[in-house]
């Protein structure tokens, strides 16, 4: 059994609160893109592991394709039999594009089908939630807007992005999260606490660009101006909105469909250029 685990990117990132747990409550709108890794599980006489792509340094064992797979064998015992996986990465790590989230989540739904477990989506969400917090919103892998860790979804219901694509890209800068979570503060501790994300997302589009914000990116900008010179370059090969997906790195421009953007030269690592359509993405 194969399938391709697709990235997500995040339309606007509010910082509400931070936690006694030492998370944060967030709000934002998570969007699949069609950017895939490929995972292949299959029935085997003893487990195994391979991966193949972009290099992830660390315990393969600590993988979270691995993890999900276990966390399936804690909660179900004997119903889950050896399998054989293989996974090559496409999405690259570091960049908030959830990609490993999105690995583990593939990985619960293929088990479900390989073993006929008959796990419904919303059991299949609290695995998910096991193993990171946006890891639940690909179980539907639909545009959602997501409160609490990111773990609170409700899907939307429509593209925000149809006739419409986007350019994806991802420098070679490393961001980490840890730093970039450092870096803010939250709203709850502003003076000026800004509009809500719901009223954002409701304007027009061609507004969004004074006022959907990634309350990442002023931090981040300032610590790798060069993410901010790529959204600026967006801008200026006319791309109604763009933005940093996350806490970073990777950076993405929405486009009409009818602007040229195939031949656009960031100097940096593209990932692809996508017209948008959801309904494509399972």
């Amino acid at each position: 059994m194969k399938t391709f685990p697709n990235c997500k990117i995040n339309l606007g990132l509010h910082v509400i609160r931070r936690r006694d747990d030492g998370y944060h409550d967030l709000e934002t709108l998570f969007l699949p893109v069609p950017l895939c890794d490929e995972l292949e599980i299959e029935p085997a006489d003893s487990f195994s592991f391979i991966q193949e792509g972009i290099a992830i340094d660390g315990d393969c064992n600590q993988n979270l394709v691995v993890r999900a797979y276990r966390l399936m064998q804690l909660e179900l015992g004997s119903s889950i039999k050896p399998v054989a996986i293989r996974l090559r990465k496409n999405i690259p790590f570091g960049a908030g594009l959830g990609g490993g989230s999105s690995d583990a989540a593939f990985t619960l739904k293929m088990i479900n089908e390989l073993f006929d477990l008959g796990l419904p989506n919303s059991e299949l969400r609290q695995l998910a939630s096991r193993l990171g917090a946006d890891c639940p919103f690909f179980i539907d892998n639909v545009p959602a807007f997501a409160t609490g860790i990111g773990d609170c979804l409700e899907p939307l219901g429509y593209n925000p992005l149809q006739y419409h694509k986007i350019m994806l890209v991802k420098p070679d800068t490393a961001v980490s999260t840890a730093d970039a979570y450092r870096g803010i503060t939250p709203r709850d501790k502003r003076v000026d606490k800004g509009i809500s994300l719901r009223d954002v997302l409701a304007m027009p589009m061609h507004e969004w660009r004074n006022n959907l914000v990634n309350d990442f990116e002023e931090s981040v900008f300032t610590k790798y101006p060069n993410l901010g010179e790529i959204k600026n370059r967006f801008y200026s090969a006319g791309a109604i909105y763009a933005s940093m997906s996350g806490s970073g790195s990777s950076v993405f421009g929405i486009f009409n469909n009818d602007t040229d953007i195939d031949n656009l030269d960031l100097e940096t690592n593209c990932l692809g250029i996508f017209e948008y359509d959801f309904n494509k993405i399972s």
